[in-house]
């Protein structure tokens, strides 16, 4: 692994998050790289030329709003790309990092990533002023239109917008994310755009033999574009465990083995995870750290894995199964804040983003969602699904 793997003691933890005088008494080395110390590899992230670790630290959780040793902790193994918007954790995110920078003093050690739900071209500007604010700094490394489902607002005009806010050096890269149906059109999109300099989007162990996401990924990847995963656990929406019997891959757990596998894939720059507790920033630092790839049976344990519970993951694929239901729901959208609940343990958040969806979207009662299941090419039962979000997510 290239050295010796030495995570934050205890008395450490107690200094960070304790941190209410001032960091000038922590040592250095909690608040950048430590040299002595393994360094998450590193990846160009497209035609950006920069280069980004393949673990990246997502925000949508949030951040201790004192001081996370999180973000400490991932610095020190070379993981300091912290992924945020303007949404994440009610908005708490960015004024969380603001306020670990502005304390370690280390802005320049941190590449930050943030996101707008604005996509029109003055939405997307007025966003990052109020992100810049919110982040205390002057600067983004890489700002996204967040969670994009429409590529016409990849237009002329915003294009020109994106120039002008580089020119003033409130951002120096520009990408978006996504993770709806329609990922294949707009990676096919990005890939003919020079301006657009990265995507995020859903990519994992599930799709590997997906020939229509496989051709956008080559034509973006051919083009420039940095390609970075998310949703890379391909988790199963609702609440059976047919996971467990696959909690252990070999070496590593099932969490750890999903992400190596995202890894080996070449085209890809990094993956992105929402590392809530230290538990889990551990374990990924640790499968990050480890040069060797997954065995063939570790590999072999995967696909039995993916094939065992295809039918309880929804890729969200709306544009397939919505029409099929007469009545404005948002299916998609409502499994994957199940998944949130039943199986990433979140469910207030779960409960949050569901009841902020339109109101019409949250009517579930007396919906048909048998045409869903008939259209699902995957076999998911939209039905029992739709039927437990409805048990544990409205009201």
């Amino acid at each position: 692994m290239g050295g010796p793997r030495r995570t934050i003691t205890r008395r450490e933890l107690l200094e960070l998050g304790g941190l209410a005088a001032s960091t000038a008494l922590l040592p250095r080395s909690l608040l950048g790289a430590d040299p002595a110390l393994p360094q998450v590899p590193r990846r160009v992230l497209g035609k950006t030329g920069q280069q980004v670790p393949i673990l990246l630290l997502g925000g949508a959780s949030g951040f201790d709003p004192r001081f996370d040793p999180k973000i400490a902790e991932a610095l020190r193994y070379g993981a300091n790309y912290i992924d945020a918007a303007d949404c994440y954790a009610g908005g708490r995110c960015e004024t969380s990092i603001g306020a670990f920078h502005q304390r370690a003093r280390n802005r320049a050690a941190l590449w930050i990533t943030s996101k707008s739900d604005k996509h029109d071209p003055e939405g997307f500007a007025r966003t990052l002023d109020d992100s810049l604010k919110s982040l205390q700094t002057d600067y983004v490394d890489m700002y996204f239109l967040h969670g994009l489902t429409d590529a016409r607002y990849l237009s002329p005009e915003l294009a020109t917008t994106v120039d002008r806010l580089k020119k003033t050096g409130k951002m120096r890269h520009f990408g978006f994310s996504c993770h709806g149906g329609n990922v294949v059109e707009l990676l096919q999109k990005a890939a003919s755009l020079p301006w657009v300099e990265a995507v995020m989007f859903r990519y994992n162990f599930r799709q590997y033999g997906d020939r229509e996401l496989n051709v956008a990924m080559d034509a973006a990847h051919r083009s420039g574009v940095g390609l970075i995963a998310m949703k890379t656990q391909g988790s199963e929406a609702g609440f059976r465990d047919a996971w467990k019997k696959f909690e252990q891959t070999g070496k590593w757990n099932k969490y750890q083995a999903v992400l190596k596998a995202v890894w080996a894939d070449e085209r890809i720059s990094a993956a992105v995870s929402d590392m809530d507790t230290f538990e889990k920033l551990r374990a990924n630092l640790d499968a990050a750290l480890d040069r060797n790839e997954l065995s063939q049976a570790e590999r072999s344990a995967l696909e039995r894995y993916a094939a065992d519970t295809r039918s309880l993951a929804c890729d969200g694929c709306d544009q397939i199964c919505g029409p099929a239901v007469a009545a404005p729901v948002r299916i998609g959208d409502t499994l994957r804040f199940l998944m949130y609940h039943d199986v990433y343990g979140q469910p207030e958040k779960a409960r949050r983003l569901f009841q902020a969806l339109p109101v019409e979207a949250q009517r579930l009662a007396g919906v048909d969602f048998a045409p869903a299941n008939r259209a699902c090419p995957h076999g998911v039962d939209v039905a029992g699904l739709m039927l437990r979000a409805r048990e544990v997510l409205a009201g």
